[in-house]
């Protein structure tokens, strides 16, 4: 039987450091939780270069490990034209961040893109920015991200190619 290639998931905000960092840590925490991690590869990355090769924000990276899963290694990145093909689904944390990925799509872009809590909930709703808000709002923001993410990733299995598309 052939192998099935993972399932490309990349989460974006504005420049790699908060939001879509804890994306792609609360997602792999999911994925690792429900014995699935081999079916996907993960990323995340920002729509500007201001925090390339820096490591995530230090109030994002304690919100996480206060729930269990660590993001201290991760390196910041912008998105890159790429990223379009390489990718299956390309999930942002707001509206300005989406227009954004509207902006930067080439021409032979394969990815899908949304908002993630309209993937993962069906909710059209935003992850707002806590860079410049408190720590409880990180803890908000990785709350969030985590429900979103178990819903993610049954939500990918089971709609890969199809159901996921229709949001």
């Amino acid at each position: 039987m052939k192998a099935q290639r993972p399932i490309g998931v990349l989460f974006v905000c504005l420049g790699n450091i908060c939001r879509s960092p804890i994306a792609e840590g609360a997602f792999l925490q999911a994925a690792e939780a429900a014995g699935v991690a081999t079916r996907f590869r993960v990323d995340s990355a920002g729509v500007s270069d201001f925090h390339e090769g820096d490591p995530p924000d230090n109030r994002a990276v304690a919100a996480a490990a206060a729930r269990g899963f660590d993001i201290s290694r991760q390196v910041c990145r912008p998105v890159r034209p790429a990223d379009f093909t390489a990718f299956d689904y390309i999930l942002a944390m707001d509206q300005a961040n989406l227009a954004a990925l509207t902006r930067l799509r080439p021409a032979n872009a394969t990815a899908w893109t949304a908002l993630v809590l309209e993937a993962a909930e069906g909710r059209h709703e935003e992850v707002h920015d806590p860079y410049t808000g408190t720590a409880r709002d990180f803890e908000v923001v990785v709350d969030k991200l985590q429900r979103a993410s178990r819903e993610l990733v049954s939500r990918l299995l089971a709609g890969h190619g199809s159901a996921i598309r229709r949001i």
